[in-house]
């Protein structure tokens, strides 16, 4: 029991950081250009404590341990000199825009640091890194750990380029070159024409060895990952609709399915420490809390009537044709939007704890 409180405060910290982010995106930028905010809050309200004041900002802790919020000056109503409502299509867009690029940038320098921490795979250079008991592999000797250089004298490149020329050449013997501290072999092997279920031709499985990089090298890739992530994100209804991904995998979760997903990170992190090369450093963990923050970041740009995305989209006719949705329409648009998400956030918790989701 002391362990499970202790995972529910780290996971409610966790997204309590992130949430503090956020909105502290929208704070920056509102700030940066003037706008006036009236209160920065941890926690949802009711209002526990006030902690200080920041120039006309009340810095305040709620009762409700999850989340955060900014509340600017005049934020639904044009009339408020000062306010966020005055302010230019532009400034409005830019603060929307803070709090989700926040939690973007967040995800960005988080798999920085993985990426200094692990390296980088070396997608040139194939390592052996289990082989199939009684499989052709097996038989020869080859061991995990041993690389694979070539097949039938051509130089292996990618895990793909092995791949294809094993399956090209099922049922005939190939030499195949392999290097072991160093040193260069090779043997003649036959892979299989109908290998067991759960095992290739060779009856091996493939790695990269991964290599430490700079940090200037960790950015580019930190960014090339968020760019596959939101690739991927964008792509997901596709993918559905063409049965490429199952319905089960692309359930949308609740707080308690996060913390679900939380808590199986935590346990491999855990399970992983004694022989991890990083010492305790809980990897899993913190590949998670870059995801999240990630999709925090992109599910509030969703055009939805109470999200960020929602609000920017009332706003581009006013900065395209200079005409202003009326303020009272947008208002009511938005609070039931946000009476829909809340109904929505009800039944995905109701189905996290119905149906909880399973992980491999």
């Amino acid at each position: 029991m002391p362990d499970l409180i202790i995972s529910i405060l780290e996971f409610v910290v966790v997204i309590g950081v992130l949430a503090f982010l956020h909105e502290s995106g929208h704070y920056l930028v509102a700030r940066l250009f003037k706008v006036e905010v009236e209160e920065f809050g941890l926690g949802l309200p009711p209002r526990m404590v006030r902690l200080f004041n920041i120039g006309p900002t009340e810095f305040t802790i709620n009762w409700i341990p999850f989340g955060a919020f900014v509340r600017p000056k005049g934020e639904n109503n044009p009339e408020i000199a000062g306010g966020l409502a005055a302010a230019p299509p532009g400034v409005r867009i830019a603060t929307m825009l803070g709090g989700p690029a926040m939690n973007i940038i967040t995800g960005i320098l988080v798999f920085s640091f993985l990426f200094q921490q692990v390296g980088v795979p070396d997608t040139k250079t194939i390592k052996i890194q289990a082989v199939s008991p009684g499989s052709p592999a097996a038989q020869m000797g080859i061991l995990p750990g041993d690389i694979i250089t070539k097949i039938n004298g051509t130089e292996i490149n990618s895990n793909e380029e092995l791949i294809q020329l094993v399956t090209a050449n099922r049922g005939k013997q190939i030499t195949l070159t392999y290097q072991r501290n160093n040193r260069a072999a090779d043997i003649q092997i036959t892979p299989r024409l109908d290998p067991p279920a759960g095992q290739g031709a060779l009856g091996i499985q493939m790695s990269n060895p991964m290599v430490p990089i700079n940090y200037g090298q960790s950015l580019i890739y930190s960014l090339t990952s968020v760019g596959e992530i939101s690739r991927q994100m964008v792509l997901l209804p596709y993918h559905l609709i063409q049965g490429q991904i199952a319905p089960a995998q692309a359930r949308v979760v609740g707080p308690v399915g996060m913390y679900g997903i939380y808590e199986k990170a935590r346990q491999n992190d855990v399970q992983s420490a004694a022989t991890s090369s990083n010492g305790n450093l809980p990897l899993n963990t913190i590949y998670l809390i870059a995801i999240i923050s990630i999709a925090m970041g992109f599910t509030n740009l969703l055009p939805i009537p109470a999200l960020d995305g929602g609000r920017i989209l009332f706003t581009l006719p006013e900065l395209l044709f200079k005409r202003r949705v009326p303020p009272e329409y947008e208002n009511m648009i938005h609070l039931v939007g946000f009476a829909a998400l809340i109904l929505l956030m009800v039944f995905i918790t109701a189905q996290d704890i119905i149906n909880p989701i399973v992980l491999p």
